[in-house]
């Protein structure tokens, strides 16, 4: 018995698609990546909000009182600052008084000038409590965290993003060609990694001895391509030798073609992972170094900043600023760990 063409057409075509659709798919379905997605989504929307100075342009405004408490913790009403501008009178004679009898011609003007003196020098009231405290100057620590949010994420990113370039292209070129070239950079990977990660960034931060975010973002992009160029080194020796890539060899195509066009979107997935899990190595690598010193500059707030303040304020008992950047770290960082898990889970061939 056969099926007439109406029978045929009502059967129900099986869903297919690449692996970027089955992999989208299989993501929608993991609700703790899902829910750490947005929380990477809403940090990168505040950096990019405060990199536009919508948010925290006025990180730097000495607002409050020096250690002023988080509001939960204040108990007792904002005050002025003690101490006014005490206004002379509009009558008083200038120094160097005028002959007795003959008016000073430039009285008025004199009065004037002094008014202004005094309503600009008048100094403004401080608040005794902000919604995260204040730190030493009567800056916002919440505004900071916001303003260290953008300067740890954009180091974060544009290192890992420098080093998934450059661990992709010598471990392609390693992988696809070997003999010297496989022999070179397996060299330069070797003493990389013989010495310990973090001695290796202090002691090029110690050598360079110029503080900044481009700096940061060099010595961690240039020294931290080493476990990307590894995997794809290993992929390119896998994919080289498959039937796609010798037929297109077979039709002409250049060696760079077939590296690029035809073997690196196969292995794409590998090197989003690894771009992933190196933002969070980079944003801890970044706190370390401006922990220690070695970081950002004095007119830059990040984490790393913010921490190195904080140690000496634990000393008096103000904890606050510690504990917001802390916080902060800690959930982006978790939140990028547990998305990077969920995101190497549904790229995984192997579940398809």
């Amino acid at each position: 018995m056969t099926a007439d063409a109406s029978t045929l057409g009502n059967v129900p075509r099986s869903e297919s698609g690449g692996l970027w659709a089955l992999a989208s798919r299989r993501l929608a379905r993991d609700k703790v990546g899902v829910v750490c997605f947005a929380i990477v989504i809403g940090f990168v929307a505040l950096a990019c909000a405060s990199a536009l100075r919508l948010v925290a342009a006025d990180w730097s405004s000495e607002i409050a009182l020096s250690y002023a408490p988080p509001s939960f913790l204040a108990t007792t009403e904002d005050i002025a600052l003690t101490g006014s501008w005490q206004e002379p009178a509009a009558n008083a004679p200038a120094s160097g008084s005028a002959v007795p009898g003959i008016e000073d011609p430039l009285r008025q003007e004199l009065a004037e000038i002094v008014q202004r003196l005094a309503a600009s020098a008048a100094p403004e009231p401080k608040r005794t409590s902000l919604p995260l405290g204040a730190d030493k100057w009567g800056r916002d620590v919440l505004k900071k965290v916001i303003k260290g949010t953008e300067t740890s994420l954009l180091v974060g990113l544009a290192a890992a993003l420098l080093a998934t370039v450059l661990g992709t292209m010598f471990g392609a070129q390693a992988g696809y060609f070997g003999g010297r070239i496989d022999d070179f950079f397996n060299w330069l990977y070797s003493v990389l990694t013989s010495i310990p990660y973090l001695l290796l960034i202090l002691a090029i931060a110690a050598v360079l001895n110029k503080k900044g975010a481009l700096t940061v973002v060099l010595i961690l992009g240039l020294t931290g391509w080493t476990g990307i160029f590894r995997l794809v080194r290993a992929e390119y020796l896998r994919h080289k030798g498959r039937e796609y890539v010798l037929a297109a060899d077979a039709i002409g195509a250049s060696d760079h073609r077939r590296m690029f066009v035809h073997i690196l979107p196969n292995v794409s997935h590998v090197v989003l992972v690894q771009l992933s899990l190196h933002v969070v190595l980079f944003i801890k690598s970044e706190v370390i170094l401006s922990f220690l010193g070695f970081g950002v500059g004095v007119e830059t707030v990040s984490w790393g900043s913010m921490l190195n303040e904080a140690q000496n304020e634990l000393l008096i008992g103000t904890w606050w600023q510690l504990a917001a950047a802390t916080a902060a770290m800690a959930l982006l960082v978790t939140a990028f760990s547990l998305f990077t898990d969920a995101l190497r889970d549904a790229l995984d061939p192997r579940l398809r």
